[in-house]
């Protein structure tokens, strides 16, 4: 049998299976034994001035090493399928998206080349990519791309949601219809498919839809609601006496982790600035400053994704988080958390009617639904499928390496 890898690239974690003779999918590991953060950080040596770089764990270890001296480079899949970005500079070097995706899959893919070799690729895709001017098909031209560059010019490409769902059916003895919820951190998205078992086994995908938010948004919601005020959000400043809100899109760069590195630019720290020198409370401002400059976004982003996921668990959590002299120690009650996330609830609502309409069915047509996904965890998501299909079709699991494995299933089967 053809060896087969699938690679789940996502848009904060990637995973990469491969499936053994005896038909099992196992996930490959770094020597690290962490989930692979998709993430990159350069920085220039000390010694020579070459620029350097890592990737996952090891590229957070070195941002968190020397923040102010190195560019922390995360969410690369949020602007695949966005046209207006094409490039960036680092440390002076020009890098277009496809390059630093084919720079991250080279370090993700490094160990595993005995698994590689001769094996047949499928890699996963969103149904919907992130942004609200997203052209699916380009980010799936500059997803190929980006894996051309890493030495995988003849990948094939297979829905995330299907992946998941091709993974959950190979345990269903019977034939079913199967709603599949993949919830990532930038995108939700959303399957239908009817599953018969066989012999021959057969997969029939009936309906998809999806829509470019997913945990991201939350962790969204939490800054803009309890971090983004202690920096000045909601208040004024003041041009010739008259007052004037602060820009609100700074906050909106602020809360979004893929955009806080553009926030860097000395014309944007100049218009803060500017602005804190005539605003009610300028301290907040100058906070905003320096949590920009010294690159404390991802420590931030981090406490914020803690509280988060304590949510899942408990009616409150607590946000901690300090750096110099900004603290904060802010508890989150989950009431509070699930009205800010109402309306992405309704977005995703929203996407799987879209999903039924364009599979013909109904809702009483749907045997299961299978839902992966850290963001599957949240109680308000499951709420959601559970008033809509009943508790008891709800199925869940291998949250995090379901598309990967599902992937490599898919490669087997020629799904």
């Amino acid at each position: 049998m053809q060896p087969v890898i699938g690679i789940d690239f996502g848009t904060t974690n990637s995973v990469v299976t491969a499936l053994r003779a005896d038909g099992k999918a196992v996930t490959l590991r770094h020597d690290t034994g962490e989930v692979f953060r998709s993430v990159l950080c350069f920085w220039s040596d000390p010694m020579g001035g070459a620029l350097r770089h890592a990737a996952g764990p090891a590229g957070i270890e070195a941002y968190l090493d020397e923040p102010l001296a190195s560019r922390l480079i995360m969410s690369m899949k949020s602007y695949l399928a966005q046209k207006s970005f094409t490039e960036t500079r680092i440390m002076g070097r020009r890098w277009t998206l496809e390059s630093l995706v084919s720079l991250f899959l080279r370090e993700l893919l490094a160990p595993f080349g005995p698994e590689m070799e001769g094996a047949k690729v499928v890699v996963g895709r969103p149904v919907r990519f992130v942004g609200e001017r997203a052209d699916d098909d380009f980010g799936e031209a500059r997803l190929r791309q980006g894996f051309a560059g890493a030495g995988l010019p003849e990948v094939e490409v297979a829905l995330e949601p299907a992946a998941a769902g091709h993974r959950f059916a190979s345990a269903i003895g019977r034939p079913a219809t199967v709603l599949v919820g993949d919830f990532g951190g930038g995108t939700s998205d959303f399957s239908i498919m009817r599953f018969d078992p066989g012999p021959p086994r057969q997969v029939v995908a009936l309906g998809h839809a999806g829509v470019g938010l997913a945990g991201d948004a939350f962790d969204t919601r939490i800054i803009d609601h309890v971090v983004s005020p202690l920096l000045g959000k909601g208040g004024e400043y003041r041009v010739m006496g008259k007052p004037l809100p602060i820009p609100p899109a700074w906050y909106a760069s602020f809360a979004r982790w893929h955009q806080l590195p553009l926030m860097r630019g000395p014309k944007t720290l100049r218009e803060i600035a500017e602005v804190a020198r005539t605003a009610d409370h300028p301290e907040r401002l100058h906070q905003l400053i320096r949590l920009i400059e010294d690159e404390a976004g991802y420590a931030l982003y981090r406490a914020v994704s803690s509280a988060k996921a304590a949510l899942s668990s408990a009616e409150e959590a607590m946000l901690t988080f300090r750096h110099e002299g900004f603290t904060i120690e802010a508890p989150i009650a989950r009431a509070d958390f699930e009205a800010w996330i109402a309306p992405d609830l309704a977005r995703m609502e929203a996407a799987v009617e879209a999903a039924l309409v364009d599979a013909k069915i109904g809702a009483e047509q749907v045997d299961r639904v299978f839902l992966t996904g850290g963001t599957s965890l949240v109680p308000a998501v499951r709420a959601l499928f559970a008033r809509r299909f009943g508790e008891e079709r709800i199925f869940g699991g291998g949250e995090f390496v379901s598309v990967a494995e599902g992937l490599a299933l898919m490669g087997r089967d020629g799904a």
